[in-house]
């Protein structure tokens, strides 16, 4: 069994350690270990006796709960199976173009989705930002070389980055919505962060009809496996990708439970309210840890250089302690010495912190 390019196959951890995948404590996959929340659950359990009967084909109660969430007409949001089914869709169109430009290391999928349809790509390195001591990022002419900027061309960017944590500021962003064809931001890990310390672009989107945000609900909710995501974008744009796709993308449960988890303030406080510290605490202690450099990071994810190599230590802590982290050999820009950890429960994260302590003893 091969490991895959994304975190969380559970299936292959287990193989490597030789248990169940119960078993794994999967720091390789960003979600958050506080949830499903249980609105989720109840609204998912209600709907059980709809499963003999087809999706509602427009989701109006879904792009209405959406719609009330952000602010927006209805019209102007498109649910999606995964955000990874619309940004299939966004890739079409990117293709249509020049190129599409995108920072590096990327998120696998954006390769995936261009590489669909046979786009140029124009690779921009955050080299530059990357070892920062800070994970907010408020000027990005030192990324993208304004020579290769041209209106003919695409943009592709996902706020917070992944796999780097960084956060753009919103600033930042809007000069190139005048220089690009087309933006799509990937705001997949953007409600990790309180309202108030949030970068979103969705208030401009009425503005800019150029301008694609996509949106993740299995990331911050804990839902990955109802794969469900949407895109913000103007109302003509949204019901072209409407056309090209299959009917019925997203069912009848993972409709209930988005319904009911966006108006779901207590869980969301509760997760605002948990990660920061949790994550800083995570932080230093990764950073006290001889040989590893955690980098500042506005997700719910740290990206940790390594004197060691990240797969070794991945086997390491498969074999001997049950735990998975995320390598980082699918991304060519990082490679072996590079890892990304979820923040996890406390409890979770001192058990990898011993581990690491138990593994790096045992191979110095």
């Amino acid at each position: 069994m091969r490991q895959m390019a994304h975190g969380g196959n559970l299936a292959w951890a287990a193989a490597i350690a030789g248990c169940s995948p119960s078993a794994i404590v999967d720091f390789s996959a960003s979600i958050s270990p506080l949830g499903p929340p249980s609105s989720a659950l109840v609204a998912i359990e209600s709907q059980l006796v709809n499963l003999r009967h087809y999706p509602e084909p427009d989701y109006f109660e879904l792009r209405l709960a959406l719609s009330e969430f952000h602010q927006l007409p209805p019209e102007w949001i498109l649910p999606g199976n995964g955000s990874a089914e619309l940004l299939t869709l966004a890739g079409k169109e990117l293709a249509e173009l020049a190129a599409t430009a995108f920072m590096t290391p990327a998120f696998g999928d954006y390769n995936r989705s261009l590489a669909a349809y046979n786009a140029k790509v124009l690779e921009f390195p955050l080299s530059s930002v990357i070892d920062q001591e800070s994970f907010f990022v408020s000027d990005l002419s030192s990324i993208l070389d304004t020579e290769q900027i041209t209106q003919d061309k695409g943009l592709l960017l996902n706020n917070p980055h992944n796999p780097t944590g960084k956060l753009f500021a919103k600033q930042a962003i809007l000069p190139y919505l005048e220089k690009f064809a087309l933006v799509v931001v990937d705001e997949a890990f953007m409600d990790f962060l309180p309202p108030d310390q949030q970068q979103s672009i969705i208030g401009e989107v009425e503005k800019y009809p150029n301008l694609v945000i996509l949106r993740s609900l299995t990331k911050f909710y804990s839902l990955p496996g109802l794969r469900l995501g949407y895109a913000i974008a103007h109302p003509d744009r949204l019901r072209r990708w409407q056309s090209w796709r299959d009917p019925w993308p997203v069912n009848i449960l993972a409709q209930a439970a988005a319904v009911a988890v966006v108006s779901d303030r207590d869980f969301q406080e509760q997760t605002w309210t948990w990660l920061e510290p949790t994550r800083n605490h995570l932080f230093k202690d990764l950073a006290q840890i001889p040989g590893l450099q955690p980098l500042p990071s506005a997700a719910n994810f740290l990206l940790v250089k390594s004197q060691y190599s990240s797969l070794e230590l991945q086997q390491q802590l498969l074999k001997h302690h049950r735990i998975f982290i995320r390598d980082c050999l699918s991304f060519p820009e990082l490679g072996d010495r590079y890892f990304r950890v979820a923040v996890r429960l406390s409890s979770e994260n001192q058990r990898l912190l011993d581990a690491i302590a138990l593994v790096k003893g045992q191979t110095t």
